[in-house]
């Protein structure tokens, strides 16, 4: 890949910049990222990899620009219009995982990736879902990004649905089935927390009772939110 931009390089007379980074998207990326779901994928060893893109990126760039060898490749990628090597893999990624996602339901790499929706069809013992958890953990490659990325990608979520129009929620029809009950832990109250540990003990020999307890905070400008569910011990 060095080679062919040096190739580039020499043979680039009348062509402007516009042209060069076209060209430089279209040809030299598809050549280079090339299948490259083999090796880029979670805990897999992409150092090497990515340092050649990284050198490929920065002899394309100084070649857009008709920049200084002593450039610095960010300033460089931002003047071009390129996006870092590290971040366009991750893009494609993506649409790589969308793509296996979208594919029918009667397809192989569906079939290893999800569950069959019929009941009345054994699961596959083959798909990922029936690993066990050490399995999983050591399992690796872009089939598993794929897996485990699925609900993030396609989340089951409608925003007109009935059940979230106001007089159809869960907490307009049966509103007097529901209690809510606020917890600061900078306050230590003894007296609500005892109530708590009282209504926790009347939950749980209830067996159709649901406890909730949810927990949420925000760090880094990340908010982050847990809840558990108990019902029936």
């Amino acid at each position: 890949m060095v080679k062919c931009m040096k190739l580039l390089g020499n043979s680039s007379w009348g062509i402007n910049s516009l042209q060069k980074r076209k060209l430089y998207r279209c040809c030299i990326l598809s050549i280079a990222l090339y299948s490259f779901q083999l090796w880029f994928y979670n805990k897999a060893p992409m150092s090497y990899h990515m340092k050649i893109l990284d050198k490929m990126q920065r002899r394309a760039a100084i070649w857009i620009l008709d920049a200084f060898k002593t450039s610095p490749i960010e300033g460089m990628d931002a003047i071009a219009g390129i996006i870092p090597i590290k971040f366009h893999l991750q893009k494609l990624a993506k649409r790589s995982q969308m793509c296996s996602l979208k594919l029918p339901t009667n397809h192989i790499i569906k079939a290893l990736i999800e569950d069959s929706p019929n009941p009345l069809i054994p699961p596959n013992p083959h798909a990922v879902s029936s690993l066990r958890n050490w399995q999983k953990n050591i399992a690796k490659g872009h089939l598993i990004d794929s897996c485990n990325k699925a609900y993030g990608l396609f989340p089951s979520f409608s925003p007109l649905i009935w059940e979230f129009t106001p007089g159809f929620r869960l907490t307009d029809i049966f509103s007097d089935c529901f209690s809510f009950n606020l917890v600061n832990k900078k306050e230590k109250d003894s007296i609500c927390v005892q109530e708590l540990d009282e209504m926790t003990l009347w939950i749980s020999s209830s067996p159709f009772t649901a406890f909730v307890v949810t927990d949420a905070s925000i760090k880094d400008n990340i908010a982050t939110s847990i809840s558990h569910v108990y019902s029936a011990n």
